[in-house]
């Protein structure tokens, strides 16, 4: 293997710490987190959707909002997860290709 900078993945182990895998990005591993990072997206859009129509209603209950925010909280760390693990990669690529 080459000098593969790690890729934050999308879970965290059972004890709450960060998940990394090393490789191309063509392994299982990392088609897994593919696969959950889009699912964490689009399910991000939805949460998007549902909290304009619940907003622009403006007709809705203490527990609705609540619930909204606690959905939001969580989709909201899952993608900044992703920026973050994003963001490493690109730096990663962008730093092997300048000269030395």
């Amino acid at each position: 293997m080459t000098d593969a900078t790690p890729r934050l993945l999308p879970w965290s182990s059972p004890d709450g710490k960060p998940c990394f895998v090393l490789g191309d990005g063509t392994g299982y591993i990392s088609r897994m987190a593919d696969d959950v990072e889009e699912a964490q997206l689009t399910l991000a859009d939805g949460l998007i959707a549902d909290s304009r129509r619940l907003l622009r209603a403006r007709n809705w209950t203490s527990g609705e909002l609540h619930l909204l925010t606690v959905e939001l909280t969580e989709s909201l760390a899952e993608i900044r997860r992703i920026a973050k693990s994003r963001g490493a990669r690109l730096q990663a690529i962008s730093g092997a290709e300048r000269p030395a």
